[in-house]
């Protein structure tokens, strides 16, 4: 299973996070997803999911990779 890091812009608060969990597990091949507003980190958890995916995820929620 490999983990991967990505950093998000613009998140602000606990619900932000929420907001890319939520998005980013919907993601096929991801099995976990930590979210940290304070330092802007997302680890996803999984297999078979590409970076553009995860951006997409992450654009649905309202953000944007770094």
């Amino acid at each position: 299973m490999a983990v991967r890091q990505f950093n998000v812009e613009g998140m602000t608060c606990g619900h932000c996070e929420a907001s890319v969990k939520e998005e980013v597990l919907e993601v096929a091949g991801v099995t976990g997803a930590t979210v940290d507003h304070s330092t802007g980190v997302l680890e996803v958890t999984g297999e078979g999911f590409s970076a553009e995916e995860i951006s997409k995820a992450v654009h649905e929620a309202g953000y944007s990779l770094a």
